[in-house]
């Protein structure tokens, strides 16, 4: 199985990368996606791309790290595009729950790398808290393109309006969680080629890790709380979730 989210690259984290690797490999997940933040986490991902084989990198600036964002840094994620287990551009978006930026930074850093995901035919991983309706109705603007809403924390009205945008929907840690029955109930209505599985590692752990620091090799957790959602077997599970996820990052299977 594959985790479509995970922050090997956060180093006080993960300070050796290969045990957590081998570690995830160990308990059955083939591959992983190395998300950056900004200029040095997404360097760091890349570096960790090319020095294991079942890992790939996800270049971008996230909202609550625009201050650092430049001309320059699309520079960067143009050339490191050219890289061929750079996969897509993120994670990018809105978060209106912490103040660190400011909305008209983000808003800009988002259009502008929008419009280089564009012109680079790359697909996009999203960010967003508590900004569904200003992000969707943003896409809803633009012409189509292959988007990833990671760690899906929005309602069913919104999760309606991502999939009517062909989003796929990441789900992780919180669909274990007691009282996230909304979560569950979109997990278990939406289209199950339109999900993916992700850790999110080091944060949000599923359940009974909760409270703990998040790791790869509990991606297994939220397959099978997934698969009991939808009443299937877990390798019938995992295999349309990797089979979706290899889609979208079409890059891995070059």
């Amino acid at each position: 199985m594959i985790d479509t989210h995970c922050h090997l690259n956060d180093f006080n984290a993960f300070p050796n990368a290969g045990d957590a690797i081998r570690e995830a490999q160990d308990a059955g997940v083939t591959g992983l996606i190395v998300v950056g933040i900004d200029e040095e986490w997404s360097l760091r991902a890349v570096a960790l791309a090319d020095k294991f084989e079942n890992v790939y990198a996800v270049v971008g600036h996230h909202p609550n790290c625009v201050a650092s964002f430049s001309p320059a840094s699309l520079k960067l994620y143009r050339e490191l595009w050219t890289h061929p287990k750079v996969v897509a551009i993120g994670e990018i978006g809105l978060d209106f729950y912490r103040d660190r930026t400011s909305p008209e930074q983000q808003a800009h850093a988002l259009r502008s790398q929008l419009d280089l995901a564009n012109e680079l035919n790359a697909p996009l991983v999203f960010h967003c808290r508590q900004a569904y309706d200003e992000l969707l109705s943003m896409l809803e603007a633009r012409p189509l393109h292959p988007y990833l809403m990671h760690c899906w924390a929005g309602d069913a009205e919104a999760a309606q309006r991502a999939l009517g945008l062909g989003c796929l929907l990441g789900v992780n840690g919180p669909l274990t969680y007691r009282k996230n029955d909304e979560l569950r109930e979109i997990s278990r209505s939406s289209p199950l080629d339109r999900l993916v599985i992700e850790t999110d590692a080091p944060w949000l752990p599923p359940e009974p890790h909760r409270g703990q620091r998040n790791h790869p090799k509990h991606l297994p957790l939220i397959a099978r709380k997934l698969a009991e959602i939808r009443g299937i077997e877990v390798r019938d599970l995992v295999e349309v979730l990797d089979r979706t996820a290899s889609g979208f990052f079409a890059k891995m299977d070059r």
